[in-house]
């Protein structure tokens, strides 16, 4: 289990311009919906971009605290 606080803090540290939204989907914490909007995905492929965030949340994949992980990442406007 992992708190959307330390979802943020893990992904701002990444990516320190990003806006992040993270929504727990089954009040246990290890199923997550996230949004992050980032400069830095400026033309990379959406598969590049979910690299990025997935490589910032490594430690929380790798033990298990989150489980499930939908992601939507876009470039601001």
């Amino acid at each position: 289990m992992v708190h959307p606080d330390q979802v943020k803090a893990a992904i701002a540290q990444a990516l320190p311009d990003a806006c992040v939204e993270v929504e727990d989907l089954t009040g246990g914490g290890d199923h997550l919906q996230v949004k992050v909007v980032s400069a830095a995905f400026a033309g990379l492929s959406r598969i590049k971009q979910h690299q990025l965030v997935y490589g910032a949340l490594r430690s929380e994949l790798a033990s298990e605290a989150i489980h499930a992980l939908a992601l939507q990442t876009e470039i601001p406007a």
